[in-house]
C-alpha cells in the first residue's frame, strides 16, 4: 500500500490532520513499522519533521516513547536529531519519552547517541 501511494504521488510531509496531525513517517514510527519507516525515508520523508498541533512528537520521539528499538535505531542511523525539542504542550524529548515509558534499552541507545 505504501508503495502504491508513493507511486501515486502521495505527499510525504502533509500531516494527517490539523490537530495533532502526524506525517506518514511519524505514524509508521509510532506503530513500529521499521520497513515502512525505511521506505518513507528512502522516498524523501523529512526525518525531523515537526507534527502539527501542540501535542505531537517527531518520529524519533514517538518511536522512543513506544519502545520500538529497531525503529529508533533506523532513525538514528539516518540522522534523526536525538535532541529535537519537544512540542509546546506535554512534549517529551526522545530520551524523556523512552524513560517515561520504561524502555530501558531505548534509553541506553539514546544515551549512546549522546542524547
Amino acid at each position: 500500500m505504501v508503495v502504491l501511494l508513493l507511486n501515486a504521488g502521495a505527499s510525504l510531509v502533509t500531516p494527517a490532520a490539523e490537530y495533532s496531525g502526524r506525517t506518514a513517517l511519524q505514524a509508521a514510527a509510532e506503530r513500529g513499522y521499521g520497513g515502512i519507516v525505511k521506505r518513507l525515508i528512502s522516498a524523501g520523508a523529512k526525518i525531523d519533521a515537526l507534527p502539527t498541533g501542540d501535542f505531537g512528537r517527531t518520529a524519533l520521539q514517538t518511536a522512543a516513547g513506544s519502545g520500538h528499538m529497531d525503529v529508533v535505531e533506523i532513525l538514528l542511523s539516518c540522522g534523526a536529531n536525538v535532541d529535537a525539542p519537544p512540542s509546546k504542550s506535554s512534549g517529551r524529548t526522545a530520551l524523556q519519552a523512552a524513560a517515561e515509558g520504561g524502555h530501558d534499552e531505548v534509553v541506553l541507545m539514546l544515551l549512546r547517541a549522546e542524547a
